[in-house]
């Protein structure tokens, strides 16, 4: 069975076809669905069993990258959002769409330390009760002032429980192409809070597989961090994109005999996740 996996668009997002392809060949069924089909009642996301939100310039990113369209999901689909979330059916947001993760509150998930509060951890003022829906990471200007196109290696992260990166030990060589992909927590505590629970799945890495500053780490992300997930795990966010190498040829010395690093496990493991969930 080809688990059905729904491509989200949103105005200004360019890169629905790649994340397409890349879970076509991972096994999976995808149909690219614009976010008004969902509002409109045209397509139900339950009906589904992945999601994928692409990157791009969703909106424009008007009033911040990933903002608007973070808000739409907040505001239009948050019952829908959280019951998909809720039965434990994979997401994935790639650049922009990790952006709105984040903004939209859903990563990296309200940890034990975030629910922890002076009246003995009952739920903070404006908690909704649909899950996590409380930024406590932004993604944000990249420290070298200016758009980061290049290739980079991403080292899974073993102690992650993240769905997407299970058994995966072999560094993943992608490119990034982002302004504003630096990884930065609310305050340390929540930083400690993250790393303590697992929750970093990608590390950006030089060559040598050991993390590495500039231009290894291309945006200056705290921890080299450039992936993270929730605590379930079903849900990963990450800046780079795996998408554009999915076969060897993309490879960009493939014509020098290089070869591997493929970012296609990372969908073949959403895939089968998805396929049974």
């Amino acid at each position: 069975m080809k688990p059905p996996i729904l491509i989200l668009h949103a105005n200004g997002t360019n890169r629905d076809r790649e994340a397409a392809w890349a879970c076509e060949l991972a096994g999976g069924a995808p149909e690219i669905v614009h976010i008004n089909q969902l509002i409109a009642g045209e397509r139900r996301l339950m009906d589904y069993r992945m999601l994928v939100l692409p990157g791009g310039f969703s909106y424009g990113d008007d009033l911040g990258a990933g903002k608007l369209w973070a808000v739409a999901l907040r505001h239009r689909l948050a019952d829908d959002l959280a019951a998909f979330v809720e039965a434990g059916r994979p997401v994935l947001g790639i650049c922009n769409g990790f952006q709105v993760l984040v903004k939209s509150g859903l990563l990296p998930g309200v940890t034990d330390e975030e629910r922890k509060t002076e009246d003995g951890g009952r739920k903070r003022e404006g908690e909704d009760g649909r899950g996590a829906w409380k930024q406590v990471v932004t993604l944000t200007r990249n420290d070298s002032a200016r758009f980061e196109c290049r290739w980079v290696y991403l080292q899974p992260q073993s102690e992650s429980p993240c769905i997407f990166t299970q058994g995966l030990d072999e560094p993943i060589y992608c490119p990034v192409a982002h302004g504003e992909g630096k990884f930065v927590a609310r305050d340390q505590q929540t930083l400690e809070a993250i790393e303590r629970a697992g929750l970093v799945a990608l590390r950006y890495v030089g060559p040598d597989g050991n993390p590495a500053g500039y231009p290894w780490n291309p945006n200056g992300s705290q921890n080299h961090i450039a992936g993270i997930c929730n605590p379930s795990g079903t849900i990963l966010g990450l800046m780079p994109h795996p998408e554009d190498h999915v076969i060897p040829e993309q490879h960009p010395r493939f014509h020098r005999g290089e070869k591997g690093s493929l970012g296609l496990p990372l969908f073949q493991n959403g895939v089968r996740y998805a396929r049974e969930v």
